[in-house]
């Protein structure tokens, strides 16, 4: 995709009499560039190979510890512990009720409630 020098609008192709001849030609300013041969840029065309940045993410002790869960209070099925982590899934239909899951925060016991 190119744009107009003059303007920045996109060119756009335009065939220019009968030989099938193209030129890329600016509807707003009219500017064109040099016709375009196909064949020439089949035989020059060169691959482009996209440029990978090798990325690290480093989490601080202290951000580990940030629990981004909702907790509320509920008694856990298992441990009796009062306190659990929650969130919600649309697990059936879109016109469904979500389901809530919760997870125990001492013994990690996951169960769901229906709503």
């Amino acid at each position: 995709m190119e744009f107009c020098p003059n303007c920045g609008s996109r060119l756009e192709p335009k065939k220019i009499g009968s030989d099938n001849a193209f030129v890329l030609s600016c509807t707003k300013c009219g500017h064109t560039k040099q016709p375009i041969d196909r064949k020439a840029e089949a035989r020059t065309g060169k691959v482009i190979q996209p440029k990978t940045t090798p990325f690290m993410t480093i989490i601080s002790e202290a951000d580990q510890q940030i629990t981004p869960m909702q907790t509320i209070k509920m008694k856990c099925e298992k441990c009796d512990n009062n306190l659990v982590y929650v969130w919600q899934v649309q697990t059936r239909g879109g016109d469904e009720a979500s389901t809530q899951f919760m997870r125990c925060t001492k013994c990690g016991h996951t169960f769901r409630e229906y709503a």
